[in-house]
Order: C-alpha cells, then sequence, then structure tokens
C-alpha cells in the first residue's frame, strides 16, 4: 500500500485515539506542547496569527507522530 494513501487513514487514527483516550494517548502531549509552541511563535511573530501559529503547530507535532 502507498504511504501517502495511508497518511489519512493514520491521521483519523491518531486524531480518534486521542479524542479516546484524552491525556492517556501518548500523541495528545506532543501535539498539545506543539500546538503551544506554534501559538507562542504565533503571537511573537508579526505576520502570523496565533490562532494559526496554534493550527500550524499542532498539525507539524501530528505528521511528525503519524509519518513513520
Amino acid at each position: 500500500m502507498d504511504d501517502r494513501n495511508d497518511l489519512p487513514s493514520r491521521a483519523m487514527d491518531e486524531i480518534t485515539g486521542m479524542a479516546k483516550q484524552g491525556m492517556a494517548h501518548p500523541s495528545t502531549r506532543p501535539v498539545l506542547t506543539g500546538a503551544a509552541i506554534g501559538a507562542v511563535a504565533g503571537a511573537l511573530l508579526p505576520v502570523v496569527s496565533l490562532p494559526l501559529g496554534l493550527v500550524a503547530g499542532a498539525g507539524f507535532a501530528l505528521w511528525q507522530r503519524i509519518k513513520k
């Protein structure tokens, strides 16, 4: 199976697992940390807003968890 076709299903599995297990899921803390770092970067950088930084940081952290 092609990895690109499998990526959306892995993302959904991770997001569903985080929603069901909360902080007990191994991906929750890294994704929340990425969101916090992105939000801080969004607040400090004049071109990026805080919500955009938060989403970008969480997305990047999730990508790091599922790309393997």
